[in-house]
């Protein structure tokens, strides 16, 4: 039996990882003779691609940019599937505070963590809606999401981060004083909210079995979201089940492109790289390719 640690994105497990649980659950993994463990990372020593690249992790979901920057640096990191096929950051605020489009953050209290990416998101939102990018105040917010709750007691005026499918389920404000505008529909590049990869130290052939089955589980997933919900009921019980069914119902499509799992799609790649060198991310969008194989997916037939 191959042990295998498989760490994923956040700070806590959440319904992206719902395929993971299930092949673990339903022994798939176990029958393709691996131990895996799923696990998350220690955020004081470092994000789930800097333990993958001191080969503490064996399998890592990240961040697209993340993996293209530390590829760049010369860190020998690759994506072998695609998690999601749509971005999940969000701009929110809420209702009565004048905000009815992006431009109109221009000379309000944005809250976000301000990574290099971060600010040139919203910067680059205001800026193609017609509004001042250089009026916009940004508070420092680190890793914390402030909630629409947060909004509405003052706080701030809108935040950046938060996923459309899972932070904006939260809060007790009504639905009704909500606003809410998923970032890769008003006016960034579709891309890939995360990935999943590997560092220097695993062959070909064990990269492959593992995608088989991950994929497995994460298409029951799609296709048994009852089951899906009492394995995460298990795993995160402390969240409520009615907003893991909400959030599991609105990310399950994301996994998925014309019926495909885990393809890494060029189109989305190498708009988002030629982006994030637009921005200043990365010093240029040459290179994402090397970060990336696309031939050890089950079905690899369609690849570059």
């Amino acid at each position: 039996m191959t042990h295998l640690r498989v760490m994923l994105e956040y700070f806590h497990p959440w319904t992206n990882a719902a395929g993971f649980y299930v092949a673990s659950s339903a022994g798939w993994y176990r029958e393709a003779g691996f131990d895996v463990e799923i696990t998350v990372h220690d955020p004081l020593r470092g994000d789930t691609l800097a333990h993958l690249s001191r080969g503490e992790a064996h399998f890592g979901v990240f961040p697209t940019n993340r993996l293209l920057v530390r590829h760049a640096a010369g860190e020998d990191l690759k994506a072998v599937a695609a998690i999601n096929h749509r971005g999940m950051e969000t701009i929110q605020t809420i209702t009565g505070l004048g905000i009815e489009r992006p431009r109109d953050l221009a000379g309000k209290r944005l809250a976000l963590n301000p990574t290099p990416r971060g600010v040139a998101m919203v910067r680059h939102l205001v800026a193609a809606d017609g509004g001042d990018a250089d009026s916009l105040v940004l508070v420092n917010s680190g890793s914390r999401e402030l909630s629409v709750d947060d909004i509405a007691a003052g706080e701030v005026d809108a935040t950046f981060g938060g996923y459309w499918a899972w932070d904006a389920l939260m809060g007790d404000l009504p639905r009704d004083r909500r606003v809410m505008w998923p970032v890769d529909e008003i006016g960034v590049p579709p891309y890939h909210s995360y990935l999943l990869g590997v560092g220097p130290a695993l062959g070909d052939e064990l990269v492959r079995e593992f995608l088989a089955v991950t994929e497995r589980g994460y298409r029951t997933a799609i296709e048994e979201p009852g089951l899906a919900l009492a394995i995460l009921d298990r795993v995160i019980p402390y969240f409520p089940r009615k907003l893991l069914a909400r959030s599991l119902e609105l990310i399950a499509p994301t996994w998925t492109h014309g019926g495909r799992w885990g393809e890494v799609r060029d189109e989305l790649m190498r708009s988002y790289a030629g982006w994030l060198a637009a921005n200043g991310v990365l010093a240029t969008a040459d290179g994402w390719a090397d970060a990336v194989r696309t031939d050890l997916l089950p079905d690899a037939a369609v690849s570059r």
